[in-house]
């Protein structure tokens, strides 16, 4: 996978990756004669006094110095912009299929860990990215150039080097090998500590209420140990190739002195030659080692790069069709033929048989017990999720054979749980409609019974909202997403439990002020509150998923056993009040 996702997106940036070749090239040419002439200006200059080539040499190697270091600075910028531009772009993909993913695909990964994915895993792969494209050429032009030139000075000390580089290569691998597992340990874990964070955050005042900060902290302590112990087992077996390295080196270096001395007091080689070899037996094992950068990231960019593809390669179970049907003219009319929907994995479907119409302009109310499946009855409509059998019709049209934003136009929803983005009011009510204008904003503040509060907001439309609305009350939260809704002005409305945060006589003002002035309006509710829904033109009483009773609020009194005794539990409830 890590192959795939690097082909695929540097790809497009062969520019850079042709930059970064040269440069490092020219940077790894200019490092390999470096000891060459460092060796003439000894043979030549400082054993035979020759003053005038050691300056004239000397000055060359400055020049090449320079050189150099020019080379680095270029190779290791466009090696950056190659790293940072493949982020962006995986990102971006990343992003883009975790929007098309249905609540099934969020459900099976869970937010925690595409959070993760789309920041911890992707900067892994780009570091990966940056750190090759400034070792990929350098590393092994070091390696390979030195084992030539190396050999060309003395092939009589050529052995050392048959030693040293297998010792190198056997011990980097064996570290390696003992660090993948840590690594994928410590993703998961990472997706722990992401998963109980964001618990805490969005369940603080359920915490609070129960005085568990204790426990919580617990809970946190607990996970971010695990994430540093396995840290801390990376981390030992990469701290321990660095100096096995060095040991290594050292052990070369000592080797090629004391075996060389022996052809320099024979006069084999000259002093020179020697240390021009020592030069680059030690540039052969830099290289190997600069090697081992890039080795200590493989493991884990892998692991990451398993983890993005799985999102990647994830196919959203709700897809805009091949080719979208003919949109008909917007009526509102919404057909259940036969739908039957299961969760996946679940033993047994959740609805069963569903079979009802809605006509255009009339509103109809879905009650029943928790868990009769009222959200996910309507949560089909506006294809959240595909039904498993039957089919659901918009307008006389399945809603999977239209294209996405079309069924998307027609429907407006206000889930179960009211979000608001961060950001103004007025720009969380023109997720309904972009182009939407102040006096429209306030005219569905006023139709929401909205209107009243954001006035008194020091700044009005302009007044700030915390992400998720937590900084106003559920109530004002519920108002303000009913408005977003009236603000896109679709043929169907979708409200689901959406006035179960408000008082009575706010519940009765919106009501009525829906049927005032949107008289041509599809609407689908979903109640707890009998109040609410019964002068609905037809009400679907649902039980294990079931319809059980369908019909007008007075003709299921008399009619369906399941809906009268909702109305006599909530009377008799008023009654004890």
């Amino acid at each position: 996978m890590l192959g795939r996702l690097l082909v695929r997106y540097l790809r497009p940036a062969w520019p850079l990756i042709v930059a970064v070749v040269v440069f490092q090239l020219a940077q790894s040419l200019a490092s390999l004669w470096l000891p060459t002439l460092n060796a003439d200006i000894i043979d030549n200059g400082v054993v035979t006094g020759d003053i005038p080539y050691i300056w004239s040499t000397g000055g060359v190697m400055l020049l090449v110095s320079l050189a150099q270091v020019v080379c680095a600075v270029i190779a290791v910028y466009f090696g950056s912009r190659l790293a940072m531009g493949m982020g962006r772009d995986l990102r971006g993909d990343l992003f883009q299929r975790v929007v098309a993913f249905s609540q099934r695909e969020v459900g099976q990964f869970g937010p925690p860990s595409l959070i993760t994915r789309n920041t911890n895993d992707v900067q892994q792969v780009q570091m990966l990215v940056q750190v090759s494209a400034t070792l990929m050429v350098s590393a092994p032009m070091l390696a390979i150039g030195g084992v030539i030139l190396a050999i060309s000075q003395d092939v009589g000390l050529s052995w050392l080097m048959a030693v040293a580089i297998p010792v190198l290569l056997i011990i980097v691998g064996l570290i390696v090998w003992r660090m993948v597992p840590a690594f994928t340990q410590m993703q998961k874990r990472i997706d722990r500590v992401n998963q109980i964070m964001r618990e805490q955050l969005s369940g603080i005042r359920v915490v609070r209420a129960f005085v568990r900060e204790r426990h919580e902290r617990t809970r946190f302590e607990s996970a971010s140990d695990d994430v540093m112990q396995t840290g801390l087992r990376a981390g030992n077996l990469m701290a321990l190739m660095f100096p096995a390295v060095m040991l290594v080196m050292n052990l070369s270096s000592v080797a090629v002195i004391w075996f060389g001395a022996f052809q320099v007091q024979n006069s084999g080689v000259e002093i020179g030659t020697l240390f021009a070899f020592l030069t680059y037996l030690m540039q052969i094992l830099m290289g190997v080692m600069m090697a081992t950068f890039m080795f200590v990231m493989i493991p884990r960019a892998a692991v990451c790069a398993n983890r993005i593809g799985e999102v990647l390669e994830t196919t959203p179970s709700v897809s805009a069709p091949k080719v979208a049907a003919s949109a008909p003219a917007p009526l509102g009319r919404i057909e259940f033929d036969h739908v039957d929907f299961a969760y996946p994995g679940a033993d047994e479907a959740v609805l069963h048989d569903l079979t009802f119409t809605i006509e255009p302009g009339t509103t109809t109310a879905v009650i029943g017990s928790t868990g009769a499946g009222k959200t996910t009855l309507v949560s089909l409509v506006p294809r959240l999720f595909d039904v498993t059998a039957g089919s659901v019709r918009v307008d006389g049209v399945d809603v999977r054979e239209y294209d996405p934003d079309e069924l998307w136009t027609r429907v407006g929803l206000v889930p179960q749980r009211a979000f608001l983005f961060s950001g103004s009011v007025a720009s969380n009510l023109r997720y309904g409609d972009h182009d939407a204008t102040d006096e429209q904003l306030w005219t569905a503040l006023e139709l929401a019974q909205a209107a009243d509060f954001v006035r008194g907001m020091p700044e009005g439309l302009n007044a700030q909202i915390a992400q998720g609305g937590t900084n106003v009350s559920g109530g004002q939260r519920q108002r303000l997403a009913i408005a977003r809704a009236l603000v896109k002005r679709p043929e169907v409305y979708i409200f689901d439990d959406s006035f179960s945060a408000l008082d009575l006589r706010t519940d009765a003002a919106l009501r009525r002020a829906l049927d005032t002035h949107l008289p041509d309006a599809t609407r689908l509710v979903v109640a707890q509150r009998v109040s609410t829904i019964q002068h609905a033109d037809q009400i679907v009483v649902l039980d294990h998923g079931r319809i059980v009773g369908i019909g007008r609020h007075d003709d299921l009194v008399e009619t369906c056993e399941t809906y009268r005794e909702i109305v006599e539990s909530q009377l008799a409830a008023e009654a004890a009040a």
